[in-house]
């Protein structure tokens, strides 16, 4: 990075009004720090410039507000989540509300998780409605994220703000926005925010004007009662069939990863039934520093390990875990084919809970009945094509959407939605969002009437493949330091499709930014080859991340194929997962 003289002299008043006007004391000393030591680099001229280059990223734009809200690393400056940030997202999205009433008073609810820095980015949202003439309610802890989501509905509130970074390493934290009450009808109401609604938040959020101009109030907001989690907990629990269902003889270990899905889990769990719930003592109490794990998300290699450890040596049925805000819910078990535990891939568990919902619908056990005669399933277009098979079979209907939970719970009818990545919605009338607690009961609840009939997961997971074939998926993620490397990547793939995976020719190439009749448009490719192999490529929405999503159907021969049939999906996806790297010029 070079700067002349007067860049760096425009950067270096930037940050010292930034300081300046900083209503957080840390943020601001931090800032004084590395601008004097990038003022030193300058004034050495060494070649030394890691300070002026973490100073200039900082303030090399502002923090984008999107469909996923603001998610980024802390610390201050306008690229960074600190309470200068948040102080004016929350003014452009009181402006939003007030724009939209029509002669009443708008209202929030906002929730924190217990990353660094959330409850203080919660009152300042709260400080920032109500001298705005936003009706605010403050949850009185922190909660997950579900409970955020059930309160937008349940309080009938016009919107939801969660602070939270859900998944992401300790550094990070985000702020998440839903619509409900009058703001929006219908499906989408108590939903995460889509098109255009960000973009109008987004125009609102205005860094010309002095912070000072933001108005903030001392008191105001409204407390909300600690029933609310007693309420959802209730909710929740009123799920499952207390009356002649199976006995709920399941030994469960659970690990929340440090976040603050633990107590209300445990809570759930009990109340249902589950008397042998074991919760990881390293990882059982809330910390932001998720001292245990890299990365705090199920998914990553590692950190379900101690989990699973414990699991091993008290001879547990099954590990549930759920991310820090608990808005994804993971399933480890023993696999009996090697002896072996390992966690359930997302589409797997998708499955699992669908083909359970179905017959929960059909046994009338469902007590949340559908928005319509006939019942909708759906998921991401990124995940299994087994749920729409699950539903034909049991004669609902489904839907593919676009990846999130924002557009997932939007499907008008929906009984069930899951995207790949651990986010499961099971009682969208409860929470219009993927909902680790309620999806993690749902998942005990099947495991513990398979057990009864001496069954397993793994029995179920057959059952499901010889219906329908075996569907098996896998994923290339491509992690970048350099993002400009994702579009250069996509840019190289839509000047040079792969013509064929795994041997078999494509037959069918779609380029998702075009859009559809069926989805809207979406940076993303779609490949099916003749055979039935699947590749969707596209750019993450939360981390510097590329991702393909690769699935392959592979009909079984009967109980004894199942065998077979796995070790021909696996050499397909293998292959198929090379060949998609090469076409993206990744190095083997």
């Amino acid at each position: 990075m070079t700067l002349t003289a007067m860049e760096r002299e425009e950067l270096f008043n930037e940050a010292r009004i930034w300081a300046d006007t900083d209503p957080d004391p840390a943020t601001a000393a931090e800032l004084r720090t590395l601008l004097a030591a990038a003022e030193a680099e300058a004034a050495a001229e060494s070649g030394t410039a890691a300070a002026l280059e973490e100073l200039a990223d900082r303030f090399s734009g502002t923090l984008e507000f999107g469909t996923a809200g603001l998610r980024a690393a802390l610390g201050a400056g306008p690229r960074r989540m600190n309470r200068a940030v948040v102080r004016r997202t929350a003014a452009g999205i009181a402006s939003f509300l007030q724009d939209r009433s029509e002669g009443w008073i708008p209202s929030a609810v906002i929730g924190y998780d217990a990353r660094h820095n959330s409850k203080a980015f919660a009152l300042e949202t709260a400080a920032v409605f109500s001298a705005a003439g936003i009706e605010a309610f403050l949850l009185p802890c922190t909660l997950p994220t579900p409970v955020l989501a059930y309160a937008v509905r349940a309080l009938d509130t016009d919107a939801g703000v969660m602070v939270t970074a859900s998944h992401n390493p300790a550094q990070d934290n985000g702020y998440k926005v839903y619509l409900g009450g009058r703001t929006v009808k219908g499906p989408g109401r108590g939903a995460q925010i889509v098109p255009p609604y960000d973009a109008e938040i987004a125009a609102r959020i205005d860094y010309t004007l002095p912070l000072s101009s933001i108005e903030t109030a001392p008191e105001g907001w409204t407390d909300v009662s600690e029933s609310i989690a007693a309420d959802y907990i209730n909710a929740v629990d009123a799920l499952v069939n207390h009356d002649g269902y199976p006995a709920r003889d399941l030994r469960i270990v659970l690990t929340p990863m440090h976040g603050v899905g633990g107590e209300t889990m445990t809570a759930v769990l009990r109340d249902a039934g589950f008397s042998s719930v074991k919760l990881v003592a390293a990882q059982a109490e809330p910390d932001p520093d998720f001292p245990t794990v890299a990365f705090p998300n199920p998914e990553e290699p590692g950190a379900l390990d101690l989990a699973v450890g414990m699991a091993a040596e008290t001879g547990a049925d099954i590990v549930l875990a759920n991310d820090p805000d608990a808005d994804r819910a993971a399933v480890a078990a023993q696999d009996p084919a090697t002896g072996q535990w390992r966690m359930l891939r997302g589409d797997e568990t998708g499955a699992l809970l669908g083909a359970h919902i179905a017959d929960r619908i059909r046994s009338g056990h469902h007590r949340l009945r559908p928005d319509s005669n006939t019942p909708v399933f759906a998921n991401s277009i990124v995940s299994s094509r087994l749920l729409a098979r699950i539903a034909a079979s049991a004669g609902f209907a489904h839907q593919e959407t676009l990846t999130g939970f924002k557009w997932i719970s939007r499907v008008p009818g929906l009984v069930y939605g899951y995207e790949e990545a651990l986010g499961y919605c099971v009682a969208p009338a409860l929470v219009r969002d993927k909902d680790g607690i309620s999806a993690g009961l749902l998942i005990a609840e099947l495991a513990a009437a398979l057990k009864a009939d001496g069954r397993t997961l793994f029995d179920m997971l057959d059952d499901l493949a010889l219906e329908h074939g075996l569907h098996a998926s896998d994923q290339l993620s491509v992690r970048v330091e350099n993002l400009s490397l994702i579009p250069q990547m996509m840019t190289r793939l839509r000047a040079q499709p792969p013509s064929s995976l795994a041997g078999s020719p494509v037959v069918n190439a779609v380029d998702l930014s075009a859009g559809s009749e069926a989805l809207p448009p979406t940076d993303g490719l779609l490949y099916l080859t003749e055979d039935g192999t699947r590749i969707i490529v596209r750019p993450s929405g939360t981390e510097p991340k590329l991702k393909c999503y690769l699935e392959v159907i592979e009909p079984v021969d009967g109980r004894a194929g199942l065998a077979r049939a796995r070790a021909a999906a696996a050499d397909r996806l293998a292959a198929a997962k090379e060949d998609i790297a090469a076409a993206l010029g990744l190095e083997a």
